[in-house]
C-alpha cells in the first residue's frame, strides 16, 4: 500500500530479512528483561539502515515518508521496542535535516550507523503538550545553558544525539521555541530512572534531567523562538507517519500469530482445528480488515502529504490517533480468538496487546489528537 518506488522495496524486502533473522529472536527477552534492543539496532546499523532519511551526499539512503512507514512497520511486526527507537532516531535525523549541512557530522555518523538520534521535547509541566517547553534557555554570548527535566526521552542515555527543546531566552510565549542538539558527550544531564513500562519495555524511554547543560549557539536549529515550524513541518509528519506505522506493524504481527495458531490448534477430542470455528475464523477476518484500513489511512495520508496538500496536518495528525485504536482493537480480538495460551505469553500476542497500549499515550496523544482534528474542522487554532 505504500506505492515504495524499486529502491525502496529491494531496501524494504532485506528489511524483512533483518527483522526475521535479527529482531524477531530477541523481541521476548528485550520486553521480559526491560532491555535495550542492542542487537535489533545493531543489526540495523550495520545495515546502513540507521540512513534510511540521510541525503545520499551523506552516504545515506535519501528515502522519504514511504519508506519510514515500511520500514517502521516492517520492525515493528517484530519487536514495537525496537521499532519506537528506531523511529526516533528518524525523527531526530529529520530535525538535523531541516537545518540542511549544517548537521552533516551528524548525518555522515548516522548514516555510518555510528549516530543514534533521538527528541527530548516532552516535560513534567506541559506534560503530553510536548509543544510548550516549561524550560527556558539562559544565554551567554554564544554559550546556551539548557535546565529542565525531559520526560519520556526514548533511548535515554543511549543515544548519541538529543534534539531539545527550550523556551526562548526571555520570552513568555510558550510557543517561542527554541530547538537545539545536545550530544552524549556534552556534561550536566542524567538519566533520572531506569524504565519500567507495562509495554514497549525496550525503548529505554524515561526521564532526562538537564542541570545547566552547556552547547553553543551553533547547535541550535532554525532561528531562535522560532522552531515551531520545523517541529510541526518536518519533525511532526516523521513521528506520526512512523508512530501510525508502529501500531500497524504491532495489529500485523498479532494478525499474522492469531492465524498461524488458528491453522496449527486443534480440539483434539473433536478432531478439530480451532480454524474450522466460525467464531475464531469471524474474529480473525475483523483483525485482517482492521489492520488493512488503518493501513490504507496511513498510505493516503502519505499520499496527500507528498503532494504538498495544504490539507495534510489534518490527516497526519489523524493517522496516528486511528491507527493506535486499531492496534488497540486488533490485539484485543487476537487475545480473544486465542484465548488462555494468548494470556500465557505463548504467542506473543500478549506483548503486542500490551505494546499497542504505548502509542495512544504517547504525545500528542490520541485524545489530544483528536481534539486537534476537531479544532481544524472547525477552523479553530490547533494551539490555542
Amino acid at each position: 500500500m505504500y506505492a515504495l518506488n524499486e529502491a525502496e522495496r529491494s531496501a524494504i524486502e532485506k528489511l524483512e530479512a533483518i527483522a526475521a533473522e535479527k529482531i524477531a529472536p530477541f523481541a521476548a527477552d528485550v520486553d521480559e528483561n526491560g532491555r535495550f534492543p542492542s542487537e535489533a539496532m545493531g543489526a540495523l546499523a550495520e545495515s546502513g539502515y540507521w540512513g534510511l532519511t540521510v541525503p545520499t551526499e551523506f552516504g545515506g539512503m535519501g528515502f522519504g515518508l514511504s519508506a519510514i512507514a515500511a520500514a517502521v512497520d516492517t520492525v515493528a511486526q517484530k519487536d514495537a521496542s525496537t521499532a519506537m527507537v528506531y523511529l526516533m532516531h528518524l525523527c531526530g535525523v529529520a530535525a538535523y535535516n531541516a537545518a540542511g549541512d549544517k548537521f552533516a557530522d551528524q548525518l555522515k555518523g548516522a548514516a555510518a550507523g555510528k549516530h543514534l538520534s533521538t527528541l527530548a521535547w516532552s516535560e513534567r509541566g506541559s506534560r503530553s503538550h510536548f509543544w510548550a517547553p516549561m524550560s527556558q534557555e539562559e544565554l551567554d554570548g554564544d554559550t546556551v545553558y539548557l535546565s529542565g527535566i525531559k520526560s519520556w526521552v526514548t533511548s535515554a542515555g543511549l543515544a548519541n544525539g538529543y534534539v531539545a527543546t527550550t523556551r526562548a531566552a526571555g520570552s513568555d510565549n510558550p510557543m517561542a521555541v527554541s530547538l537545539y542538539v545536545i550530544s552524549d558527550t556534552d556534561s550536566g544531564f542524567t538519566v533520572e530512572k531506569p524504565w519500567n513500562a507495562m509495554g514497549m519495555r525496550g525503548n529505554m524511554s524515561a526521564p532526562m534531567v538537564m542541570e545547566r547543560v552547556s552547547v553553543s549557539s551553533s547547535t541550535r536549529i532554525g532561528e531562535a523562538g522560532a522552531a515551531m515550524d520545523v517541529m510541526m513541518g518536518a519533525v511532526l509528519p516523521v513521528f506520526a507517519i512512523g508512530n501510525s506505522a508502529c501500531s500497524i506493524g504491532v495489529a500485523e504481527g498479532a494478525v499474522a500469530a492469531t492465524q498461524q495458531h488458528l491453522l496449527n490448534s486443534k480440539l483434539h477430542h473433536l478432531d478439530q482445528s480451532l480454524a474450522d470455528l466460525p467464531n475464531l475464523r469471524e474474529r480473525l477476518a475483523r483483525m485482517r480488515i482492521r489492520t488493512d484500513q488503518a493501513r490504507a489511512y496511513l498510505a493516503a495520508t502519505i499520499g496527500v502529504a507528498t503532494s504538498g496538500d495544504p490539507a495534510a496536518m489534518l490527516m497526519v495528525l489523524g493517522t496516528k490517533a486511528q491507527a493506535a485504536e486499531a492496534a488497540i482493537e486488533v490485539t484485543d480480538l487476537g487475545m480473544r480468538a486465542c484465548g488462555g495460551v494468548a494470556f500465557s505469553k505463548h504467542l506473543g500476542i500478549e506483548r503486542n496487546f500490551r505494546d499497542a497500549r504505548a502509542m495512544t499515550v504517547m504525545a500528542p496523544t490520541s485524545d489530544v489528537l483528536h481534539d486537534f482534528v476537531g479544532k481544524a474542522l472547525l477552523g479553530m487554532e490547533l494551539f490555542g
